[in-house]
This record gives structure tokens, C-alpha cells and sequence, in this order.
């Protein structure tokens, strides 16, 4: 008997959920913010997110279909990621609901926006990190016979970075007491990082003994 379960996915799952999410899970969330030509405010997470480079540090993330974020980061250049902790899980819930572009995310999730120091685009007033980015691309997605998808890959440079000076620890960011959440699969599954999580190893030097 074979104890591998073996789908392609062009052919479908043949199981109650997708398990591609849960399987690259739990992911870090991109709580983003831009800006409308407008002025309009907007506020979205985003499941499909990472960092991708050290110098410069650059993040990107994932929209499926041309969603409002994409298109204020197109009109310009200029997003904010924002952390999202236990304590905001519930508004960060809010800001995900499909509301029309006119719907401030701010105002729906009840936070507080506060002004960047480097873009234009506010920040989540009560999370505890933010990376404001300026956009240095916006791909396009393709499958592997280069056919175009729905999903758009936007990269931005990391220009300005807030910590709120509880998070460091003698000038050390303390990840473990972060609280921070993270997507993982199914409809509404997620996890909490907290200090009963941490583990450490060092890196090994080679030859590994």
C-alpha cells in the first residue's frame, strides 16, 4: 500500500480543503497600507508574504487578482507592512473584509493611522513594527508553460523601519514576546509565536563534525 497521498494540483486536490496553505504554514502575515491617488486609505493582510533580500531588505507579497493594494502601489510606488500581534488579531480580521475602494480599512477595524517619517502612506498606529517601502517591482505571475495568472508579485525596498523600544531587549528585537500571528491552512487557522515556541541552533561550521 502506498502511504503517499499524490495529486496534481491542475487536476484538482480530491480532498475537503486545499492543503497547499497549511502545508507552507505557518506563514507571516503582510498587514499592508497604501495610499489611493485619492488620499483614500487602505489596509489589507496579505497570507502570501516574505522577506527576500538583506541589502537593501526588501519584502514582497502576493495579491490573487488586481485587488485596491495593488493598484495604490501602482499609482504610487509607496506601501507600509505593518506586524500583525495577537492582541490586533481581531482588527486585522476586520481589514480583510471586501469592501469596496472608497471603505477606509482604518476607520472599519477601528485603528488609529499615524504618519510615516519616509512615505507617504500611514502606519498602524498600535502595531509595534513597521517597514515603510517604496515599490521596486510588480510581476506579473506565470505558470511554468509561461501562461499569465491572476496572481501579481509586488516587491518593495524597506526605507524606514519603526520598533517600539519595549520590543528590544539590550538592543536585541525579541521575537519570542512578539505575539506575532501567522496564517496557516484551512479557512480561519492561525498560530501565535510565543516564548514557550523558541528554540535554538547555531549554525554549523564546515566540515560538520
Amino acid at each position: 500500500m502506498n502511504d503517499s497521498y499524490f495529486y496534481q494540483p491542475a487536476l484538482g486536490h480530491g480532498l475537503p480543503h486545499d492543503p497547499f496553505n497549511a502545508i507552507l504554514g505557518p506563514r507571516p502575515i503582510g498587514w499592508i497600507s497604501t495610499l489611493s491617488s485619492d488620499g483614500v486609505r487602505n489596509l489589507a493582510p496579505y497570507s502570501f508574504f516574505n522577506a527576500f533580500n538583506y541589502t537593501p531588505p526588501l519584502i514582497g507579497f502576493s495579491s490573487q487578482g488586481r485587488k485596491d493594494t495593488l493598484r495604490n502601489i501602482e499609482q504610487t510606488g509607496e506601501f507600509v507592512w505593518n506586524l500583525a500581534t495577537r492582541p490586533l488579531a481581531e482588527a486585522m480580521n476586520l481589514s480583510c473584509a471586501a469592501a469596496p475602494p472608497e471603505v477606509d480599512e482604518f476607520a472599519l477595524a477601528g485603528l488609529t493611522p499615524r504618519a510615516s517619517t519616509l512615505v507617504q502612506v500611514p502606519r498602524v498606529a498600535e502595531s509595534p513594527v513597521a517597514f515603510e517601502c517604496r515599490c521596486s517591482q510588480i510581476i506579473r505571475l506565470k505558470t511554468a508553460t509561461q501562461q499569465d495568472t491572476d496572481g501579481w508579485l509586488v516587491l518593495g525596498e524597506v526605507v524606514g523601519v519603526h520598533i517600539a523600544r519595549r520590543m528590544l531587549k539590550d538592543g536585541v528585537y525579541d521575537t519570542a514576546a512578539s505575539q506575532t500571528i501567522l496564517r496557516g491552512g484551512g479557512a480561519a487557522d492561525y498560530f501565535e509565536i510565543t516564548p514557550d515556541s523558541l528554540f535554538r541552533m547555531q549554525r554549523p561550521d564546515y566540515p560538520v563534525a
